[in-house]
């Protein structure tokens, strides 16, 4: 501590006598030992942005605000840098909520600030005579650099001075693009394809924008016309790729990308869009190949490691992807992408304690949590403990997938006198499914390309009493605009089945079970436990009829998972190696996405040849659907330490019993949960050894298994797994007492 303060006093004098570079050094040092030293982060984000590094520069100051809110001098020099740096949305957020919170000295000294800066920006416009290509270079120059936000207040300054030139809203919309404000960028490219038409890659940029917002029909528009000007434009037939992909035209898209290819070899992001397609329908190690190939063109293609990482992860190389994940989010802090892609994968590894892997999501709430803080301000919500709640949902998954077989019954079940829901949705695509919850929903919200100072805004003009997190740090979240504390209470659940990471999320949705008493320390979220199960299950009617036990006619006990590849590690590849070799009238069939190709079904192959099993014993591949696979199946092996999900409980309807090793809180226990909730417990094991007993143990009675199969989806149906009104009473009843507390102390 004293060599903390020391270094503090040393950088301060060093700071007011305008050796900037030598204090820059110091607080830097400061924040190694301490990094939460708020006078540090907020005099390092003065000198960055002084220093023209704005981004990093408002990150810092942001951190300061968070840890010290209630210092004016900090949201004074937050709210000038945001003005200078032409955010002003969120500059003008700030000082609304610090009318409400009643600190009008900070206000006025802001707002004073705020005019000297408006009238020096006037006079500077009224005499700077700067010539446009000038201008124009510089946009560039920072562009390439990855100095947006420097980019963008010089593309502002220049559609003010030139409002009619195309380059200007061109170039103003190509950044706002990049920092993913596709309704602002929207805007602007519009203005400027209306005053340039026949921009070829002006056309490409307005289609690539339409996509993002989940326009494809008006994307594709864009893309013909680009064409018709140049059509050996390369990059317009990737983005016709990458559109085609995202409406399901996988085949298509390939030939698109391969045409893109032939007429430009080095095309970066053609090479890793077409990865990406490839990956998707299994071929991975020829999408490895276009990875790596993009990569070593570009080094510094942050997306490119993103994507390099789903590849590796996929192949069960965890710790590699993990460590592209990273590089993403140290190339460009903005794609928080990797950030949650490196604690999904942490989730899945088998050899990591559940402390090692919290510490990483605690330096998540660090790095990106924190950044929000400036935004926890006091809601103005009516605090009536009994009145109707609004609640609002997020999710990227209002459509065909698997979370609607346990989301769906609880909305349809919701109480309407009670609850007014808002479904906020992250939607690519629209499907028969999402006409289902529309029923369901009382305000619908289409919120892709929506900013998240936008969408917080947005949230609390609505006036939501409880937001509903459903993908925790799965694909398309929107964990940053939970970090903003947009609703007075926050809940996580379903959707990833561990906790966010998220201080700013006050509740974690689950059973004693699946966070048993004692695990509280692995949770950002305070843990909320309702009675076992804390899901519930809509079975797919076109399962079809349980069938009679395949061993009876076989003489064969067929073991099988529907797992995906990623859950399948060393672990368990030797428990199940070991069930195989003690029931030598066995096989085991493997079947999931990830074993589409050949390559990938050697690769297993050969993990198990080294435990001695034949190739014959086992069945790899991607048979569909998962109730046929089913049917033949004897026994489901769940995977550990992170266990399967929804083919479990699809597991015990069509009468399959498994087997499941109780792990790390709280994925390590979503099978001991659905086992719980279904009657079964004795089927949990407590460890690696008793899993292979309690698998042989049923595999060794068969007439027991056959009378187990008869009676289990009975079972199941007469359950609470299926009991939808009594678990949307339920988690009712939780909101319910979650906003009577907030109502006692409301902030």
């Amino acid at each position: 501590m004293d060599n903390i303060q020391t270094l503090h006093q040393d950088a301060l004098s060093h700071h007011h006598s305008g050796r900037l570079d030598v204090a820059e050094s110091l607080y830097r040092a400061i924040l190694v030992l301490d990094r939460d030293h708020a006078d540090a982060h907020h005099n390092l984000g003065v000198i960055e942005f002084q220093s023209q590094r704005i981004e990093s520069g408002l990150t810092h100051l942001r951190r300061a605000v968070g840890l010290a809110p209630n210092i004016g001098g900090y949201w004074i020099s937050l709210a000038e840098s945001l003005v200078t740096a032409e955010q002003f949305d969120e500059a003008q957020l700030i000082l609304e909520q610090l009318k409400r919170t009643g600190q009008r000295i900070i206000v006025k000294k802001v707002s004073d600030r705020i005019k000297r800066y408006n009238n020096r920006l006037l006079t500077t416009e009224a005499i700077c005579q700067i010539t446009p290509y000038k201008n124009k270079k510089q946009i560039e120059d920072l562009f390439r650099k990855g100095q947006l936000f420097e980019a963008e207040s010089l593309a502002r300054q220049l559609v003010k001075q030139y409002p009619q030139d195309s380059f200007s809203w061109k170039a103003l919309g190509t950044i706002l693009f990049k920092r993913r404000l596709f309704e602002d960028a929207l805007e602007a490219l519009s203005k400027a394809v209306n005053l340039k038409t026949d921009d070829a890659e002006l056309l490409n940029s307005l289609g690539n924008t339409l996509q993002h917002l989940n326009r494809p029909d008006e994307a594709l528009s864009c893309y013909q016309r680009s064409l018709e000007i140049n059509p050996d434009y390369a990059i317009v037939h990737s983005s016709i790729a990458t559109t085609l992909s995202s409406l399901g035209f996988r085949d298509e898209a390939i030939d698109s990308h391969r045409r893109a290819l032939a007429l430009d070899p080095y095309l970066v992001d053609s090479l890793n869009a077409l990865g990406v397609v490839l990956k998707e329908i299994g071929h991975l190690d020829e999408a490895l190949e276009y990875m790596l190939k993009s990569l070593e063109l570009n080094p510094h293609y942050a997306e490119g490691y993103n994507n390099l990482g789903t590849i590796l992860q996929e192949l069960g190389k965890l710790d590699e992807a993990i460590d592209a994940y990273k590089k993403t989010f140290e190339l460009n802090a903005d794609l928080t992408v990797g950030y949650s892609n490196v604690l999904f994968a942490l989730n899945y590894h088998p050899d990591k304690l559940a402390e090692e892997i919290f510490a990483e999501y605690q330096k998540f709430d660090k790095d990106i949590g924190d950044t929000g803080r400036v935004f926890w301000f006091k809601h103005s919500n009516n605090p009536d403990p009994n009145r109707c709640l609004r609640i609002g949902y997020i999710s990227p998954d209002f459509r065909s997938h698997s979370t609607s077989y346990f989301l769906e019954p609880l909305l349809a079940h919701h109480d309407e006198k009670n609850l007014e829901i808002t479904a906020y949705a992250e939607l690519k695509s629209e499907d028969e499914v999402t006409a289902r919850y529309r029923q369901y929903i009382d305000h619908w919200v289409s919120i892709r390309g929506l900013s998240d100072a936008n969408l917080a805004k947005k949230i609390r003009a609505d006036g939501i009493d409880i937001l509903v997190d459903l993908a925790g740090q799965t694909a398309d979240n929107r964990l940053t605009v939970f970090a903003r504390r947009p609703a007075p209470i926050a809940v996580s659940w379903l959707g990833y089945g561990y906790t966010t990471g998220l201080s700013a999320i006050d509740y974690f949705l689950t059973d004693d079970i699946m966070a048993p008493l004692g695990s509280e320390h692995l949770f950002a979220e305070k843990p909320w436990r309702i009675a076992v199960p804390s899901m519930v299950y809509r079975p797919n009617m076109n399962m079809g009829n349980v069938s009679s036990l395949p061993a009876l006619e076989t003489g064969i006990v067929t073991l099988g998972t529907l797992t995906r590849g990623i859950r399948i590690n060393h672990h368990v590849v030797r428990v199940w190696s070991t069930i195989l070799q003690r029931l030598p009238k066995s096989r085991l069939m493997i079947q999931s996405g990830t074993f589409t190709t050949q390559s990938m079904q050697n690769l297993i192959i050969e993990q198990f040849s080294a435990y001695g099993i034949a190739p014959e014993r086992l069945d790899v591949g991607c048979r569909t659907p998962a109730a046929a696979v089913l049917k033949d199946t004897d026994i489901s092996l769940d995977c550990f330490p992170h266990n399967s999900g929804t083919t479990l409980i699809e597991s015990l309807y069509m009468g399959v019993p498994f087997i499941t090793l109780a792990a790390r809180p709280s994925v390590g226990r979503i099978g001991s949960t659905i086992l719980h909730g279904a009657g079964h417990p004795e089927w949990i094991a407590t460890t690696e050894e008793d899993y292979i007993e309690k698998t042989i143990a049923l595999a060794s009675d068969l007439p027991r298994l056959a009378a187990i199969r008869s009676r289990l989806r009975a079972e199941l149906e007469a359950s609470p797994w299926c009991d939808e009104v009594g678990f949307a009473k339920r988690v009712e009843q939780a909101y319910r007492e979650m906003w009577q507390i907030w109502c006692k102390n409301p902030t």
